[in-house]
């Protein structure tokens, strides 16, 4: 493990556990219309938006039937706003921003998401101050597996690739970084923990996992 001056975290699955939510709203929708969402299928967007490979258009090619979209998204956010209501911060992630402070570790997000999603979570945590520069996709970027998201982030802290860390949790974020030129840390939550992430210069299970190594080094 390689000791960072500077580390661009992914924010979904990596600081907060949203994907389950997210995963699970679909695989429910696709249950009632007598359909399986694989997650092999979904792994595709994981990381990457719907940009790639929407869920919503497969539902419509698999049923034959077309979806009042505005509806079943509205009631798909609602059940996610009520699931992640008491989400907190992935165990380890408090301590891990605040020992990079102490440090002198430069940090900032790069995500695929919206900027409005990323920064109402920051808020929402109280986590805010820790990243005064994120990097989303609704900023102009291209999502991932495009580099553009990390290479922004890199420019911003200012230090050579060799010198950052990625931490990602999906392989679409592994191949972002590695098309990025810079070290990627593989995190797995419990959804992406099924997914291949065996692209990752580094493994770790846990922030907490990755704090403690940096500790002995």
């Amino acid at each position: 493990m390689i000791q960072p001056q500077g580390i661009i975290f992914d924010f979904d699955g990596v600081l907060v556990d949203t994907e389950w939510a997210i995963f699970s709203s679909w695989a429910d929708l696709y249950a009632r219309e007598g359909q399986q969402l694989s997650l092999r299928d979904y792994s595709a967007c994981l990381g990457a938006g719907y940009s790639g490979w929407d869920p919503a258009r497969h539902l419509e090619q698999l049923t034959g039937k077309s979806f009042d979209w505005a509806q079943e998204n509205a009631a798909r956010h609602d059940r996610i706003d009520a699931e992640l209501s008491h989400q907190s911060l992935m165990p380890g992630a408090a301590e891990l921003l605040d020992w990079c402070r102490r440090m002198g570790i430069g940090i900032t997000i790069a995500s695929s998401s919206s900027r409005h999603w990323v920064s109402g979570w920051l808020k929402r945590l109280g986590v805010a101050h820790y990243f005064p520069r994120i990097f989303c996709r609704t900023d102009g970027y291209p999502v991932k597996p495009d580099p553009a998201l990390f290479l922004a982030a890199r420019n911003y802290l200012n230090l050579p690739a060799e010198a950052c860390l990625v931490i990602e949790d999906t392989e679409n974020g592994i191949r972002a970084a590695r098309h990025a030129g810079i070290p990627c840390l593989a995190v797995p939550n419990r959804l992406t923990a099924l997914c291949d992430l065996s692209q990752a210069d580094y493994h770790a299970d846990s922030l907490t996992a990755f704090l403690d190594a940096l500790k002995t080094r």
